[in-house]
């Protein structure tokens, strides 16, 4: 950024026609620029292009003029700088004449706990104007937040199945002697082995999720066929509970995405549904089309998920029941997933329960233009 400003200074300076001039028409839709200002148009033509923030103040602290982003980020509100610290900056440079560099936390806005991590450069531009270069570092540090919490999680997560392995394995060669332990131990191990492929699965296919805000390339998916694929794929786990799953499907329902992606967060959904669902109940399954939405909701008769909980049951690893999800080969990560999936198809996934009443869990994407006009919205029950 040191380069950056230097040639920034030195072209702003060079365009200084040393009378203070009005802008022209043509910017007054883009950016703020009082009549008292050094900057010329082509200046402005200038600082437009660059890919920093930037924010010019004049002696008496009022911004003569400002990028766009400057404040839609709440960073300038009604001709000043938001934020004190900004200010004590500009203060600083305007008294030392030394450029100064840092970075900054800054709030968001006046409501909520959320933060923007700016990196600032401030430096005299006249004798009376200041020039900020401000660069929004807050996806950036919240990717870093994100790759060592996940990191860490990882790491957390892997040492169960891996000291598990350890310890059948040196249990099998003790009773390498004993045909009917081996054989029990065998079994475990295997248990073991495929927990910690589908973790190492998940974990693979959540990193992908959480780089990509958008997907590469987005195919017509039926809605109707993924949750049918994914109904498919846990049936059988639901008949050895006992568990029937009702399905109603709409005739049509399709969103532009990935089929393997969508088809994946549903059978999430309906395995988490079985998982934690009594024997003897039922889970359903529904495809709805409303407006532009399409929605899948799975709702189960399970013990429900308690109210504390909810707000942090779609987070990386969080299990409401731990020791029912290691029984049930659980990874912690088929909600959070769920979750991504449906930010990168541009939805969101919502939940309702109740203690003793179940759960509710509802995906709500984008919907695709029909292909023809007025489609009949008949809908199809399928039972098991």
């Amino acid at each position: 950024m040191v380069a950056v400003l230097a040639a920034v200074i030195a072209l702003v300076v060079g365009f200084v026609a040393g009378s203070l001039v009005r802008r022209r028409g043509r910017y007054a839709a883009a950016e703020s620029l009082r009549p008292a200002s050094p900057l010329t148009p082509a200046t402005i033509d200038v600082l437009r292009v660059l890919h920093a923030i930037v924010i010019v103040v004049d002696a008496s602290d009022q911004v003569v003029w400002s990028s766009p982003s400057a404040e839609a980020l709440g960073l300038v509100r009604t001709s000043e700088v938001s934020h004190p610290a900004l200010l004590d900056l500009v203060r600083g440079v305007r008294r030392d004449e030394e450029v100064r560099e840092t970075e900054l936390e800054v709030a968001r806005g006046p409501l909520g706990g959320a933060h923007l991590v700016l990196g600032v450069r401030v430096a005299p531009l006249s004798a009376r104007h200041v020039l900020l270069l401000i660069e929004d570092r807050t996806q950036a540090h919240r990717v870093e937040d994100i790759r060592r919490d996940f990191v860490v999680n990882v790491s957390h997560e892997l040492k169960t199945p891996v000291s598990g392995l350890t310890l059948l394995a040196e249990a099998v060669d003790d009773a390498r002697d004993d045909s009917e332990a081996v054989h029990r131990f065998a079994g475990r191990m295997q248990v073991e082995t495929i927990r910690l492929g589908r973790l190492v699965q998940e974990i693979v296919q959540l990193s992908r999720l959480q780089v990509g805000d958008t997907l590469d390339d987005p195919v017509l998916v039926d809605i109707v066929t993924a949750a049918e694929d994914a109904v498919e794929h846990v049936r059988l786990l639901a008949e050895d509970k006992g568990i029937r799953i009702l399905t109603g499907f709409t005739a049509e329902a399709r969103v532009y995405g990935d089929e393997n992606l969508l088809t994946t967060a549903i059978r999430n959904l309906v395995e988490n549904a079985v998982n934690y669902s009594d024997d003897d109940t039922q889970v359903s399954v529904t495809v709805q089309t409303d407006d532009d939405l399409v929605s899948v909701i799975v709702k189960d008769q399970g013990s429900g998920i308690p109210a504390a909980e909810l707000d942090r049951i779609f987070e990386r690893f969080y299990r409401v029941d731990a020791a029912r999800s290691r029984r049930t080969g659980g990874t912690g990560l088929g909600l959070a997933i769920v979750k991504h999936v449906c930010a990168n198809h541009g939805g969101e996934v919502t939940v309702w329960s109740e203690e003793g009443q179940g759960s509710t869990f509802t995906m709500r994407l984008p919907a695709a233009p029909p292909t023809a006009p007025d489609t009949p919205d008949t809908t199809r029950k399928v039972t098991p």
